[in-house]
């Protein structure tokens, strides 16, 4: 089973995302072990404090050593360091690859920074990986746990129902997702696409498949340089060459 640890300074807050939906009843089947630890139950500093003025001077404060390396040492006590995952507007954007990467580990830590950051003598000793969302900063490192730890635990195996539920999604194999239908056949004049009632299945994939590539092309045609596409797929894409992404129509022959 993988296991999960969260040093943070706000435990209660992790807990009530994580403890929700399909994580939160994930967890209480026994298949995802996530654990959060308070970083200020581990202080020696005087007032249950675990920050400090930075060196050198400027504004804000710097999350000290010694609480966090305590609380790191709690929760690696089986005697094998964890991989241990720093939220971070440096580290490494994060994506769908790396979700697949951190799910081979045993055992995750993540760290969710406050303040200023925290003391670089940490990340040089005792962080394996810098983990960003994106390139943007927040008030903390919570948040970004959050949807990293999501985003890896829904590939746990029993957390969702089937594993189609994540391997047709956006991203999962570097195309976006196609467009998805339910009842009624139609609202509006608008109708659901023919092809989605005929109950053809290899029509269906392929109208799928040629919805992936053409959404991808329009919204995010820079995840296109990574896919995985087949001699069929660039050969759909060449259609779409020296068209305007804002003018194409979808192609359904």
């Amino acid at each position: 089973m993988m296991k999960i640890d969260v040093l943070t300074l706000f435990p209660e807050m992790m807990d009530s995302v994580l403890g929700e939906s399909i994580i939160g009843r994930a967890r209480a089947k026994g298949i995802l072990n996530i654990n959060f630890t308070n970083i200020r139950d581990y202080t020696k500093m005087s007032h249950g404090h675990v920050d400090d003025a930075p060196y050198g001077g400027g504004r804000g404060m710097v999350m000290a050593v010694q609480p966090i390396m305590s609380a790191l040492e709690a929760v690696s006590q089986s005697g094998e360091k964890p991989f241990v995952v720093y939220m971070s507007p440096q580290g490494k954007v994060f994506n769908q690859n790396m979700a697949k990467e951190l799910l081979e580990k045993e055992h995750l830590v993540f760290l969710c920074g406050h303040y200023e950051g925290i003391d670089e003598r940490v990340i040089e000793s005792a962080v394996d990986m810098e983990l960003s969302v994106g390139d943007y900063v927040l008030t903390g490192g919570e948040i970004p746990a959050m949807a990293v730890i999501d985003c890896i635990c829904r590939m746990v195996p029993g957390v969702l129902p089937e594993e189609e539920a994540f391997t047709e999604e956006s991203h999962f194999d570097g195309l976006l997702e196609y467009p998805q239908y339910t009842r009624p056949e139609e609202i509006e004049g608008e109708r659901v696409p023919d092809v989605l009632l005929s109950g053809h299945h290899k029509k269906i994939a392929e109208w799928r498949r040629k919805q992936q590539l053409y959404r991808t092309w329009k919204k995010r045609p820079d995840m296109l340089k990574n896919a995985p596409l087949s001699d069929k797929d660039k050969k759909y894409l060449l259609k779409y060459k020296g068209k305007r992404r804002g003018t194409a129509k979808f192609i359904e022959e």
